[in-house]
């Protein structure tokens, strides 16, 4: 939990950026749909936690939730614009410092996250409290992760300098998941959708992983080279399957009446 404001620079309209065009709007409705669904499935924490994603065909701008909304509020048009420098180019309000600290971070230091959702969502935050590996490859749920995980050991506080920022994206390397212990988690993404679809199933698989451990029975995990070719076949299909994932609760946000889209 943090409530600090970023101190902004001057608004930068001048800066003649283009916002409008259809990618750019597709990029705001599918984010702002993301924070409805994390909400409808209890996965965030009052007015904190944040997700970010690269504007489209601007790799310098990303777009943040603003500080004071809880994600059930989160709508396209509300979704402001920062630069990786800490100007809000577009939107109403300033991000929560740790915030823009993490993401413009990550954003700069690793162009291949194009979407990184941090959350303190319960069941996944759970596991950064227990010494140890947090994620175990006991289900098939879990083995969609097989591989693709990091653990950042070291908790230091609110993320409010560029250093916090830094060592995740230095904790997080190649793996698309980093468990930051004693704290929450953060999940990159290559899209937006493969960025929700990893955050919901991330979030059964320690569910379930969870109740298997209060059972008090021993563990069954799934040896190596079945887990390795199980994550194999799932890759195979991710994209689609996430594109497919974020379709769907974007049409259950619809049935609902929810106008994340405004």
């Amino acid at each position: 939990m943090a409530h600090t404001l970023l101190s902004v620079g001057s608004p930068a309209a001048s800066r003649n950026v283009r916002l409008d065009s259809d990618a750019v709007m597709q990029a705001r409705i599918e984010l702002a749909a993301c924070f409805q669904l994390a909400a409808l499935h209890g996965l965030e924490e009052g007015i904190c936690n944040h997700f970010s994603a690269v504007v489209p065909g601007h790799d310098d701008l990303f777009f943040v939730n603003p500080y004071g909304y809880a994600f059930g509020e989160i709508t396209a048009s509300r979704l402001l614009v920062c630069d990786v420098d800490g100007q809000v180019v577009d939107g109403e309000g300033k991000p929560e410092a740790t915030a823009f600290y993490i993401h413009a971070r990550l954003h700069r230091l690793m162009p291949r996250v194009k979407a990184a959702f941090h959350t303190h969502m319960p069941n996944a935050t759970a596991l950064c409290l227990l010494e140890g590996p947090p994620l175990l490859w006991l289900g098939q749920t879990a083995l969609k992760f097989y591989g693709r995980t990091a653990v950042d050991e070291h908790y230091n506080g609110l993320a409010l300098d560029e250093s916090e920022g830094d060592r995740i994206a230095a904790a997080m390397g190649d793996a698309d998941i980093v468990f930051l212990k004693n704290h929450g988690v953060m999940v990159a993404g290559a899209s937006i959708a493969q960025a929700w679809d990893d955050l919901y199933y991330l979030e059964r698989a320690a569910e379930v992983q969870l109740k298997a451990m209060s059972a008090n029975r021993a563990l069954k995990p799934v040896p190596h080279d079945v887990a390795q070719r199980a994550y194999e076949q799932m890759r195979v299909g991710d994209k689609d399957s996430a594109r497919a994932h974020l379709d769907s609760g974007m049409r259950e946000l619809h049935r609902r009446g929810i106008a994340f889209d405004k």
